[in-house]
């Protein structure tokens, strides 16, 4: 019952979030939370850590972006070209990757998503390193006008929604229970009679074509593709998301989705400030260390709290944990 109250909670503070806050800003933290979530996944319930998600992320946003300004279709359609991209890479890559353990999966899923991402740096149609501009956000359907920040923040939030219910559902069904057996012990997994490497690919293109969902609808959101979402620095930045959440928790990639986010936007703002009040300019070179502090962050969860926020919460409450 307190779960449920608590998504509750959580589903009115999403619907009235736009009221309050820049939608567009709301909007970029919602398309890196099911990305995040996404992610999680993969590492926190079948123990796979990959570092090719950005191929997902930026591969889908190039091929929706395409599709709705290059071809002109609507963007419903565009939003399903690129989550079958991200899904299609996704099994490709799986295909490849999951028939090895440990860092030689991260470091194929590395050399994988690199490989895509020089593919858009000389692409013809993706701007190079000006990045993919100019995307019209179109009509929903012929029908809903997205040009309105408004409408489109509620249609992102049911975007959202769907894929955070498809991956709630996913890690609570039998699929689910294999998953999280296979992370505890594979070995003895195998040994049940399941085939592993079945169920890991279907994590992985799952885990792929809902990276690609939130790589499509953010290309929508902001009207441009760059390759700051294929470079492998993005999936590193959704490890410390995860890891600063929660690992393995339904919860925690959001809520370290938020905090990473705003960090990365406050920053900036933050130092100006400092520095037009104290009139020290070293204050204006904060917004350039978001990584230096981003970092920082990531040493002191690994030492001090491994299980993140959400998992530290719920390990020092005993009625949670029972649940």
């Amino acid at each position: 019952m307190n779960k449920k109250i608590g998504y509750a909670l959580l589903l009115i503070a999403g619907l009235a979030a736009p009221l309050v806050v820049y939608p567009v800003f709301m909007m970029k933290m919602l398309c890196f939370a099911l990305f995040a979530c996404a992610f999680n996944l993969l590492i926190g319930y079948t123990g796979l850590l990959s570092f090719g998600h950005a191929a997902f992320l930026g591969g889908a946003g190039y091929v929706t972006g395409y599709v709705i300004r290059d071809l002109g279709v609507g963007p419903e359609l565009g939003l399903l070209a690129g989550t079958a991209f991200a899904a299609l890479i996704g099994l490709v890559m799986g295909w490849l990757a999951i028939r090895r353990q440990g860092i030689y999966f991260t470091m194929i899923t590395l050399a994988l998503s690199q490989m895509i991402y020089f593919l858009w740096l000389q692409a013809p149609f993706t701007g190079g390193e000006d990045g993919l501009q100019g995307v019209p956000r179109g009509r929903l359907l012929g029908v809903l006008d997205l040009a309105s920040d408004l409408t489109l923040y509620y249609v992102v939030f049911a975007i959202f929604l769907f894929g955070f219910w498809l991956i709630h559902r996913t890690i609570h069904s039998p699929f689910g229970q294999v998953l999280k057996a296979i992370k505890e012990n594979e070995p003895r997994t195998i040994s049940l009679g399941y085939d592993v490497e079945r169920f890991k690919l279907l994590a992985f293109v799952l885990s792929g074509a809902l990276a690609g969902l939130a790589g499509s609808t953010k290309v929508l959101v902001l009207g441009f593709e760059t390759l700051t979402d294929a470079h492998w620095s993005m999936s590193g930045l959704v490890v410390l998301m995860t890891l600063v959440g929660g690992l393995g928790t339904v919860l925690g990639p959001i809520l370290g989705t938020f905090l990473i986010v705003l960090l990365e936007n406050k920053l900036g703002e933050i130092g100006a400030l400092l520095a037009s009040g104290t009139g020290v300019a070293w204050f204006g070179t904060l917004g350039e260390s978001v990584t230096i502090v981003t970092g920082f962050i990531f040493i002191v969860c690994v030492l001090l709290f491994r299980r993140g926020i959400v998992g530290e919460v719920i390990a020092r409450w005993p009625s949670r944990r029972a649940e």
